[in-house]
């Protein structure tokens, strides 16, 4: 390697390590000696985390099916006690679903309690359970993690699944400690730090510091840097992919082809990929050459073989990135000016196996590429942000002899599903991955043919966040077309009129009420598309849509707000977005209209609704000037009837007013 710094990026991560050792393990159920026989081995689990500024929000510890103490629990050794014999089928049934980080991650999440309990290292008073999950891999940290399922989805996923405790520890900027709560996503952004003791009103960054300073203080572990990688065998036998340029020479061994020889290009002809195995193998002149122009060794210049292997096609994808910005040169691979002046990439988007091999590898290449001075890239970074998308799922589906079945060659039968040609009986599986060799898989020309691409798009986009996956269902299709007739019906009668990009800046009464609207879902919108959080942004265009069936002036607040809703949809729906721009009498294309941008002033409530709690439980609600004084809000919250009802004879000891948000009362 030519640097320290390369040489570390082989083994791959920057993140925290922490490894803590929790008091003796303890037994909950099961047999009677099991946690002193544990003991004696297993004072306590490592965990490797890189978080534990989040340490306070765990309620589960999970193992690998490889960690040493799983395989302890499962072994039928009459000398040793064991948890249960179900364990040995637990962890057959992960070894089926295989222990690849891709098949791990599109698997659906299982676990098994051990019936064992370990203390939690800042609070012996808090025990957690401990538990084997499919999804910890043995080769990541140490084999066990601590499941923090309030800001991580997958655990959060397996504590709803398995009705373990979810506790928030971080807060979001502009919520209530006292009321904020988890639902069904978990919260994975900045914030301060709660319900976590000495952590509490601390940042990420200033909680990880502070928690790896007390787990060291208290001699439990320590924060070290850990790094991993993979080798990456390179070599494909298959045609499609960039030859390896090496020649085999049987005196010499493998040789580089020569510079002034390069590239080594592929052949187009004689080539059938019908037939099993490398075609490249086959061709009558690519392996030996012709006698009249035979490979030959570089180096003793006797006849010789090229090599028939190709490259994985992550080599190429790992600088082809240099190559779009460096322009397309024929001497060299790309302009170091070009290349260096457009890179790093803005944003890298891809699904979970790029983000572990493909982005690793394009890391290394282009460091690479900076220490051998063809990138003049201090950094050595290509890409300046990361996003990981989810896939889209669908249910497996088998007949009566355990063939799988396309979704299409299903029809209803009463309560039961049907093989359309066979007649067998079809049984519904998990829902997992579309894979061909599964065949739960919707071909996208029905899709299109029967929906349109905008329908399709938009119910990708709108079922759930973009980094999670999404399950394909044809009531959810349906959903998403019923939404782009209804969106085309409130165009469809008005023809020509104000233009959409009028602005109604003398509206009053509704026609304002609708303006405040719309601009409050444009501003939701637009932030929504900005954080890749689509789905957050289809809810306020559905939100809008709603509001603007409901207005029945044609105005120009309505056709200001019809121009948002149309030009916020076009990233989605871009052909019913240009239908409904042209309905409305714009003769241009509405992808040249500007971006709407939202109006700061109508973004203020005059105003606002405040939740009244008593004791943590909401009794009443308030609608009051959104500027009105703190201590009137009080004298408000306290004289309301239903608030009354629960004081009471109690004496109120306490009166939060969040302003613009909550009033909190305590009554004791």
């Amino acid at each position: 390697m030519k640097s320290p710094e390369q040489a570390a990026l082989l083994k791959y991560e920057n993140g925290r390590l922490l490894d803590y050792t929790p008091a003796a393990i303890e037994q909950n159920d099961g047999p009677e000696d099991l946690g002193d026989v544990l003991a004696d081995t297993y004072p306590g689990i490592e965990i490797f985390t890189t978080r534990p500024d989040t340490l306070y929000g765990a309620s589960f510890i999970a193992l690998s099916p490889d960690h040493p103490l799983t395989k302890s629990l499962a072994d039928d050794d009459k000398n040793r006690p064991i948890i249960e014999p179900k364990l040995q089928d637990f962890l057959a049934e992960c070894a089926k679903i295989g222990t690849t980080e891709e098949a791990i991650a599109t698997a659906p999440k299982l676990g098994f309690d051990t019936k064992l309990r370990v203390k939690h290292p800042f609070d012996e008073s808090i025990t957690l359970p401990v538990w084997v999950a499919n999804f910890v891999l043995m080769g990541y940290g140490t084999g066990a993690i601590f499941g923090c399922p309030a800001h991580d989805q997958r655990d959060l996923d397996f504590a709803r699944k398995y009705d373990l405790d979810v506790t928030p520890v971080v807060l979001p900027e502009g919520e209530s400690a006292v009321t904020y709560a988890i639902k069904t996503d978990a919260y994975t952004g900045e914030g301060q730090l709660i319900n976590s003791d000495f952590l509490n009103g601390l940042n990420k960054t200033e909680g990880i510091t502070a928690a790896i300073a007390k787990i060291q203080e208290m001699g439990l572990g320590q924060g070290v840097t850990q790094y991993r990688l993979r080798d990456w065998g390179v070599s494909r036998q298959r045609y499609w992919g960039c030859p390896i340029p090496v020649i085999k020479c049987e005196a010499c061994g493998p040789q580089p082809v020569p510079e002034d020889q390069l590239p080594v290009e592929l052949p187009y002809d004689h080539i059938d990929l019908t037939i099993p195995g490398n075609p490249l193998d086959r061709h009558p002149t690519f392996r030996t050459g012709t006698d009249d122009n035979p490979v030959t060794c570089p180096k003793c210049g006797e006849r010789a073989e090229r090599e028939t292997d190709t490259l994985d096609t992550f080599a190429d994808s790992s600088w082809y990135f240099a190559r779009f910005a460096g322009g397309n040169t024929d001497d060299k691979p790309f302009d170091k000016a070009a290349a260096s002046a457009w890179l790093p990439v803005d944003q890298y988007v891809g699904g979970v196996e790029h983000a572990v091999l493909h982005l690793l590898y394009a890391r290394f290449f282009t460091k690479g590429l900076r220490d051998c001075g063809l990138l003049d890239l201090p950094s050595g970074e290509p890409f300046a942000g990361l996003f990981t998308q989810g896939m889209v799922t669908h249910a497996v589906f088998t007949d009566s002899d355990g063939n799988y079945v396309m979704p299409s060659e299903i029809v209803e039968d009463g309560n039961q599903l049907l093989h359309i040609e066979t007649k067998k009986i079809v049984t519904q599986g998990d829902v997992i991955k579309m894979s061909k060799s599964k065949k739960n898989v919707v071909d996208p020309d029905d899709i299109i043919q029967g929906y349109g691409a905008d329908v399709a798009r938009w119910f990708v986009l709108s079922d759930s966040p973009p980094e999670r996956d999404v399950e394909w269902t044809e009531s959810g299709v349906i959903g998403a077309w019923r939404f782009s007739k209804k969106v085309w019906a409130l165009v469809e009668d008005l023809g020509d009129g104000l233009s959409p990009l009028t602005v109604a800046r003398d509206a009053t009464g509704a026609a304002l009420d609708l303006r405040k609207f719309a601009h409050k879902a444009l501003d939701k919108i637009t932030a929504g598309i900005d954080a890749f959080r689509f789905n957050t942004s289809v809810a306020q265009i559905y939100e809008l849509t709603n509001a603007l069936a409901k207005y029945k002036a044609d105005d120009a607040a309505k056709r200001e707000a019809l121009g948002i809703l149309i030009r916020t949809i076009a990233p989605f729906m871009p052909h019913l977005a240009e239908e409904c721009w042209a309905q409305l009498g714009e003769e241009t294309l509405c992808y040249h209209a500007p971006w709407p941008k939202a109006d700061p002033k109508l973004l203020v409530d005059d105003e606002v609704t405040m939740p009244i709690q008593v004791n943590g439980k909401k009794r009443s609600e308030l609608t009051v000037a959104a500027d009105l004084p703190k201590d009137d809000v009080q004298e408000l919250a306290l004289s309301d009837e239903a608030v009354q009802k629960f004081i009471g004879d109690g004496t109120v000891r306490k009166v939060i007013v969040v302003p613009s948000r909550i009033v909190n009362i305590v009554v004791s």
